[in-house]
């Protein structure tokens, strides 16, 4: 009767619990929260958010309007988030209030193209390169034939396709082209917008992907899923250590082997690394530190972190590798929760 009577203790304490557990979920009403920013990862937040969503009741809009845009929107204080494939610099971090920087899913810039007849392009840094700076004219140009020798390369001219809008994927691939072309360091640098020399120009990932498709002998660069969306083909790459590598899961979580900061701030790209895809990168959130401002309430504050709490889990983690994506590492995931215990309203911190 004892061991009948504690059992059915347990399990009222279990349950009363789970309803106090309730009650707390229920003690804010569901929020209209909103974000924008980087459109390399948002075939990932379509998902996200919406799970997000029949999880919390909470919904998220978010719009794809670059990471240029994204983190304008959050310095006018007009959104809950920013989203951005490029971190904030000293600079630009000095200029606004306190900010938190989330890691949300790893991703890989391909060089896409159409190219009639070739299925299996290989390139090197140093020649993506002299493509954008326009020094490398020519499809059958003889440094991409020596990588290529068993694919017949046309004797055409190459259409570079850039970026017109203030971009995290640029910076994404314009700090890996600084890494391994001295000539694109001095002459153009890193940025989220760079002045390329040649080219046609299309904003947003899905602009770049469409011309790409459209537009015949034609290179350019985007996110992985926009490439595997439209079916477009896509170079396999040589990292640091001479291994031709072709964007995977596996590729991607390879780059990220080392050290990460604290803040979670770290370049990825032209990792040394056995086996990493070159062009890796982390996608970030960005938030501000103090939760209490242009009239957002404490049930705002409350929903931003359940959402970044929830990309962080596993859960949401297991759906980067369905929309061509890679899962954060563990040290990406503690540094963040971490840092998430930092975030306060009122100079309380929401997380105890």
């Amino acid at each position: 009767m004892k061991k009948i009577f504690m059992s059915m203790m347990t399990l009222l304490i279990a349950l009363a619990l789970s309803s106090c557990g309730e009650g707390a979920k229920e003690a804010r009403k569901a929020q209209q929260l909103s974000g924008a920013g980087a459109t390399f990862p948002l075939p990932f937040y379509n998902v996200v958010f919406e799970e997000f969503s029949k999880v919390n009741g909470d919904v998220v809009a978010y719009g794809g309007i670059g990471s240029g845009g994204g983190v304008r929107n959050l310095k006018d204080k007009i959104v809950d988030f920013a989203g951005s494939d490029a971190f904030l610099s000293d600079k630009d971090m000095a200029e606004m209030p306190a900010v938190i920087h989330v890691p949300t899913c790893m991703g890989a810039v391909v060089l896409a193209y159409n190219l009639d007849g070739v299925k299996n392009l290989n390139l090197s840094g140093e020649i993506i390169a002299d493509i954008f700076a326009g020094e490398i004219k020519k499809w059958n140009d003889p440094r991409i034939a020596a990588m290529n020798p068993n694919e017949a390369l046309p004797d055409t001219d190459i259409i570079p396709v850039y970026r017109s809008d203030g971009s995290g994927t640029t910076f994404v691939f314009t700090d890996y082209l600084t890494k391994v072309s001295k000539n694109w360091a001095a002459k153009y640098g890193a940025g989220k917008s760079v002045n390329f020399p040649a080219g046609q120009a299309a904003k947003g990932n899905p602009g770049v992907a469409g011309i790409i498709s459209q537009t015949k002998n034609s290179i350019g660069y985007v996110g992985s899923e926009y490439a595997f969306a439209q079916k477009i083909p896509f170079a396999k790459i040589e990292n640091s250590r001479g291994e031709i590598i072709e964007p995977s899961s596996a590729s991607i979580s390879a780059a990220a082997s080392g050290e990460m900061p604290a803040d979670t701030r770290t370049s990825i790209t032209n990792s040394d690394a056995s086996g990493a895809y070159p062009i890796s990168c982390f996608t970030w959130i960005i938030i501000y530190k103090e939760q209490n401002y242009s009239d957002r309430t404490k049930d705002q504050a409350v929903a931003t972190l359940d959402l970044l709490k929830y990309i962080l889990s596993d859960e949401a983690q297991s759906i980067t590798k369905e929309v061509h994506y890679a899962p954060l590492p563990a040290k990406a995931k503690d540094l963040s929760m971490k840092n998430l215990k930092t975030v306060t309203y009122n100079g309380t911190a929401i997380l105890q």
